[in-house]
């Protein structure tokens, strides 16, 4: 699992019809850090902090074996304070 920072809803209006209508995430590990892109199962905004899972538990926490997904949000977290932050 790890533990990442919404930036903002990625929108593709082309994609594989095995996406469905999930949302799409742009995430960052940490401010200036690399960018990835996340399915929202549960609803988060710009700014939330995140809980992910990847590989296989991302395709199960995004609908099922066969979901296209390596990068899923599968929880928010209440209280977060990233490092180097006081």
């Amino acid at each position: 699992m790890k533990i990442m920072c919404v930036e903002k809803t990625l929108v593709s209006t082309n994609r594989i019809e095995a996406f469905g209508h999930r949302p799409l995430l742009v995430l960052q590990e940490r401010a200036g850090g690399a960018r990835s892109v996340a399915v929202d199962a549960i609803g988060c905004v710009p700014g939330d902090w995140v809980i992910c899972v990847g590989s296989s538990a991302a395709r199960e926490a995004a609908g099922g074996r066969d979901f296209p997904s390596d990068l899923t949000i599968v929880g928010i977290i209440d209280r977060w304070t990233p490092e180097g932050s006081a």
